[in-house]
């Protein structure tokens, strides 16, 4: 397949061989010029038809470092202001050789409509409260590689559970990887399932943060958000901080292993203190950078030759941390031309349509 919809799409061996690029990635990122040419040729469309600084911004530069052209699709200056549909903007864009378009947009399920009208690589940037899985996937490299495999750890999501993409994603990901996963927040604000499974995953809910701060190994706190709820589903700012913020004292209480993450962004005083997401137990900066590398891994896989291997055939990632290993018909000086020579590639499974989720809060 070529497209990233959902954490659905993903199975446990495609996640590991992203981790595994993720962190030869991240190698090239640290060096002095920054950028492979594995994309070169091709072109990356941002089509964001809501507003992004984190993740927009991660696209972009994902992208670029891979030496791929870029370009950004504006919504409001486009013909769909003019009662163009989406169907035919998409087909219109697709036919001047797209080649892969990152797409976010406030309804449920249009990035697997649009996946639908174009033979380009679709990745799903967030669909309303749908999904969000490169968010879901750069949470657990962060995880990976500050306390080590997420098997067997309790990950408490804390927050608007019910108008979250970004809880409906980490659950997925983190249950298909091991983690016990616990959700917390006004019963407003919870969807309408069973205290056993939650978007389909097996999940523990928990009435007060306080009952299970002191035996979680991650503390993973979500906004309120405002952009898609009722005044009535909430309790008053102060109150909802005074029962489900971290807060100073509440993070005191944590276990000293224990860390702190927030997907951005940050309500500093509501969900979360100032001085909390500033702790050395916040590895809220750390998911910010580890979006680059993650999202290159995910375009490399869906637009480049395949995984690497080594002659033996087997899975060999040290490759992308050499981009001037002459490669056939390349340029050993440059890394101009293919990396490697590769035939592997990404098994993604065929990913049914979103069901758009009832915009009510209940």
């Amino acid at each position: 397949m070529n497209q990233l919809l959902s954490i659905d799409d993903l199975s446990v061996d495609d996640v590991e061989r992203l981790m595994e690029l993720s962190t030869s990635f991240a190698e090239v990122l640290r060096r002095s010029v920054p950028k492979v040419p594995a994309l070169r040729g091709k072109t990356v469309i941002m089509a964001f038809f809501e507003d992004s600084t984190r993740t927009r911004s991660s696209f972009d530069l994902a992208a670029r470092r891979l030496s791929a052209d870029v370009a950004t699709f504006a919504a409001g200056a486009s013909s769909l202001s003019k009662g163009e549909s989406i169907r035919d903007t998409v087909e219109t864009i697709s036919a001047m050789g797209v080649d892969a378009l990152v797409v976010r947009h406030p309804h449920p399920g249009v990035p697997a409509a649009i996946s639908r009208y174009t033979t380009a690589a679709v990745v799903n940037a967030g669909d309303g409260r749908h999904q969000h899985p490169t968010q879901a996937l750069l949470d657990l490299y962060t995880l990976r590689t500050t306390i080590g495999d997420i098997a067997g750890k309790r990950v408490l999501l804390c927050g608007d559970i019910l108008n979250s993409r970004v809880a409906r994603s980490n659950v997925a990901l983190f249950t298909k990887m091991g983690a016990e996963v616990l959700v917390c927040g006004p019963h407003t604000l919870l969807p309408p399932h069973s205290s056993t499974e939650m978007f389909g995953d097996p999940v523990q809910v928990v009435r007060s943060i306080d009952s299970v701060i002191g035996s979680i190994d991650v503390a993973y706190m979500l906004r309120i958000q405002n952009e898609r709820i009722a005044d009535a589903a909430l309790p008053s700012i102060r109150e909802y901080r005074t029962m489900y913020g971290l807060t100073v004292d509440r993070a005191a209480k944590m276990a000293s292993h224990a860390v702190v993450m927030h997907p951005g962004p940050i309500n500093r005083g509501v969900e979360i203190d100032a001085d909390v997401a500033d702790s050395e137990a916040s590895l809220i900066t750390a998911q910010v950078a580890a979006g680059v590398s993650v999202r290159m891994a995910v375009m490399y896989q869906l637009l480049g030759p395949g995984q690497f291997r080594d002659v033996s055939g087997d899975f060999d990632p040290d490759a992308v941390s050499n981009p001037g290993q002459r490669a056939p018909d390349g340029d050993a000086a440059t890394g101009d031309g293919p990396v490697l020579d590769s035939t592997q590639t990404l098994n993604l499974t065929e990913p049914t349509a979103a069901t758009p989720v009832q915009e009510t809060a209940s």
